[in-house]
């Protein structure tokens, strides 16, 4: 059985597809309790400093410093799970961090996830 999330007039759903012989293709068994709700809106980030970049698109899976933090150069910022992966994404230089996503957010390639000042 393989699992997947699919998003259905705004609600989150866990799909189960199971594989079968023969013939047959594949019915996909919806839960009916829906996933966890979206993440808010993120803030937009400030104006001025250094934004860091999603490199690819995935889903912030947590953030790992806090809001106006003093970070320094290649200090982990947050988890980018993408392809079932965990990437640290790191501060390209010393200063504050401000954060634009929200942990459980889903993010495009060249988003910007934070900026530090």
């Amino acid at each position: 059985m393989r699992n997947f999330i699919i998003t259905v007039d705004g609600k989150r759903y866990e799909v189960g597809v199971e594989e079968v012989g023969g013939e047959a293709p594949a019915v996909p068994v919806v839960s009916r309790a829906a996933a966890a709700a979206p993440a808010p809106a993120p803030k937009a980030a400030p104006a001025g400093g250094t934004k860091v970049l999603a490199p690819f698109p995935g889903l912030i899976k947590n953030l790992l410093v806090a809001e106006g933090a003093s970070v320094k150069k290649d200090q982990p910022l947050l988890v980018l799970e993408a392809m079932k992966m965990d990437n640290d994404i790191t501060a390209p230089c010393d200063g504050t961090v401000s954060f634009s996503v929200a942990k459980g957010a889903n993010v495009e390639s060249d988003a910007v996830l934070a900026v530090i000042g």
